[in-house]
């Protein structure tokens, strides 16, 4: 799934190609993927596009009128830019293309959404207000603003009786960490990810949120300038703990464990996070004693 750096990378990539640009067509392919119809899509075309930010893990592609074209990339969901899209119109079907947009000038140039897999989650809305997007609405504060300091992070984690790991992936807590990113913070702090967030003291908690802000700035520095296609690998290439079961730690050298859910997984080092000791590999499992 992109996270908080690889949007950030992707809207400033689609900033420096969209901005000043008008719109030619948008063709929606997918049934499930727009979930918004007033302002209808066709209000985009012939619009200017004037740039591109990100909110958490969306993105919100403006236009001179005020309409905004905000999409949420989910698990499976990417963005593939053409310099020369093909010149047939798309047709629906049962492939990954969800959704394409072209441009008026360079004639051809655009992008297709994609979504791999059955499980159908990307999302496309037209509002006229990014806080018209219900997932944009319930966000928490975003964790590379100057104002997330220590104390405003403090607060979130104050009577929290959840683990750390669900806390820094609740989109309403903070705003753009997802699975593999908090799978880093935690490692970078050395924290065990099922810690509960109301029982770190003050020295643990200002360890996360340096871990926190410098992960995330480590990887958007490395992702920017990249295109879109070369974002996914550079991820990987960056994850110390994510998705690397069975390999060394690039710390410590200890094997790098995971613990699997029904739809996911996460990924620790025992030596640096919880005292050399594995935790149980079941859903919402204890160190074992």
């Amino acid at each position: 799934m992109p996270e908080l750096p690889e949007v950030e990378a992707l809207a400033g990539f689609l900033g420096e190609r969209l901005s000043g640009r008008a719109v030619e067509r948008v063709y929606p392919l997918s049934v499930q993927v727009l979930k918004t119809y007033d302002p209808p899509l066709t209000s985009l075309e012939g619009r200017t596009l004037t740039g591109v930010a990100r909110h958490g893990k969306f993105l919100d592609i403006a236009t001179d009128d005020g309409t905004h074209l905000v999409v949420h990339l989910a698990r499976a969901g990417w963005l593939r830019w053409s310099d020369k899209l093909p010149e047939a119109p798309p047709r629906p079907g049962k492939g990954p293309l969800a959704l394409r947009l072209l441009l008026a000038e360079p004639a051809g140039s655009g992008f297709d959404l994609t979504e791999a897999g059955t499980h159908k989650r990307l999302a496309v809305y037209c509002v006229r207000d990014p806080a018209e997007v219900p997932g944009i609405a319930r966000l928490g504060p975003d964790p590379l603003d100057a104002a997330f300091t220590l104390d405003v992070f403090a607060g979130l984690l104050a009577g929290e009786r959840r683990q750390i790991k669900g806390v820094l992936r609740d989109q309403s807590v903070i705003a753009g960490v997802g699975n593999a990113y908090s799978d880093e913070v935690l490692h970078a702090a050395r924290m065990s990810p099922f810690k509960i967030a109301a029982t770190l003291d003050e020295e643990a908690v200002g360890a996360l949120h340096e871990a926190l802000r410098g992960t995330l700035r480590d990887a958007v520095e490395r992702s920017r300038g990249l295109v879109a296609g070369e974002l996914k690998a550079e991820k990987k290439t960056g994850l110390r703990v994510h998705g690397r079961t069975g390999q060394p730690c690039p710390v410590c050298g200890d094997t790098v464990r995971e613990v699997s859910y029904r739809d996911s997984s996460l990924q620790y080092c025992p030596t640096c996070q919880t005292g050399g000791r594995p935790l149980a590999d079941r859903r919402l499992s204890r160190l074992l004693k």
